[in-house]
């Protein structure tokens, strides 16, 4: 899975559940919000001051590995 800001949380918890772990890590605690199925990464980031470049590259290596 290719991960950009436009990536709903809900798809990518969807398909690497363990990526719960990114979003805690970043204080962003998506996995029980009602919103997260319809958000983007980007949308989560503005809402809690996240930089959705720094989430991006968490999740990348966590789904991925390191570069």
């Amino acid at each position: 899975m290719v991960i950009t800001k436009y990536s709903l949380i809900g798809a990518v918890l969807q398909m690497y559940p363990s990526a719960e772990k990114c979003f805690n890590e970043m204080g962003m605690h998506c996995v029980s919000c009602h919103m997260s199925p319809r958000e983007t990464l980007e949308q989560a980031c503005q809402v809690h001051s996240c930089d959705v470049d720094e989430l991006i590259q968490k999740l990348d290596e966590h789904i991925n590995g390191p570069a």
